[in-house]
């Protein structure tokens, strides 16, 4: 099947698309086996294959960002359904990335620490055109407006992460929120990047006996650890800290305490307390997957 060849051609570029709007490589990867079952599905010619995988990709991205928090969307972000064969097939006319590697690497680490403020679409219009070099054109097609919106709504999201870039102030939260996202996205030199040099995790004996680690030592010693890990985690306030804690059937059954100093992680300190699990508060952010056992770390 010359689609399938195709297909899998393209694979590499869509999770890269997928994975720089989610914030999330296994994420990333599901959605476009989503869109591999979609082409597998579809019966309409398809003039435009790459055009129609990326606009397929996309908006199963934004339907996945809009599942993890119910949270109302403007007017003006309205619902992006699975498009029309013929639309699909004149929106994908992308240019290959034309942006450098600094410029693409800026975007990334902004969207790291302020990922949450932005909208769906306005996350797609930014990804799409800093990184991956997409005119708004395109863009618009991809989420059936006019390039004038797209452009506005890659503007709107550039002013929202002008905060996080180089020089400007990062609160805990988005840097524990960072952190945690790293670590599910296998991000490993981003999470050293957030570490301090004498970074260190450690647990109470209460944790210990969860099956955390007693302790770790060093930047690279916990970054390795934390790398490709914690997926269960769910974002939590402990004492009025922002943090992330495993739950078992909506109960928290131990905590990540984070200590950050200047704009990096000290510590981690995993925390299974009775005391400090009653006064747990779950913040709202991307919804996670449930595990039963904190001892995996997955």
């Amino acid at each position: 099947m010359a689609e399938a060849d195709e297909f899998e051609q393209q694979r590499g570029r869509l999770v890269a698309i997928a994975a720089r709007i989610l914030d999330d490589r296994h994420e990333a990867e599901d959605i476009v086996q989503r869109t591999w079952l979609r082409l597998n599905e579809n019966t309409a010619v398809i003039e435009n294959l790459p055009g129609w995988l990326t606009t397929v990709t996309t908006r199963l991205c934004i339907d996945r960002l809009r599942s993890r928090v119910p949270v109302p969307v403007p007017a003006d972000e309205g619902s992006t359904p699975i498009p029309s064969q013929d639309r699909d097939a004149t929106a994908g006319g992308a240019p290959d990335p034309a942006h450098s590697a600094e410029q693409r690497e800026a975007v990334g680490q902004a969207l790291h620490v302020v990922i949450d403020r932005l909208s769906p679409n306005e996350r797609v219009a930014l990804v799409l055109h800093e990184s991956f070099g997409f005119d708004f054109d395109t863009i618009g097609e991809i989420l059936e407006r006019g390039p004038a919106a797209a452009r506005k709504l890659a503007s709107r999201a550039r002013a929202k992460i002008a905060d996080a870039e180089p020089g400007g102030p990062i609160s805990d939260q988005q840097v524990v929120d960072a952190f945690m996202a790293a670590a599910r996205g296998s991000d490993l030199v981003r999470l050293l990047s957030l570490l301090a040099p004498g970074a260190s995790v450690s647990a109470d004996a209460a944790a210990i006996v969860a099956g955390t680690p007693r302790q770790i030592e060093g930047r690279e010693e916990v970054a390795a650890f934390f790398n490709g890990s914690a997926h269960a985690a769910l974002p939590v306030l402990v004492a009025g800290r922002p943090g992330f804690a495993w739950f078992l059937r909506g109960v928290a059954r131990v905590v990540f305490d984070f200590t950050v100093v200047d704009g990096v992680v000290q510590s981690i300190m995993f925390r299974a307390e009775p005391e400090v699990l009653q006064g747990v508060v779950r913040r709202a952010k991307n919804d996670v997957t449930f595990s039963p056992s904190p001892t995996s770390l997955e």
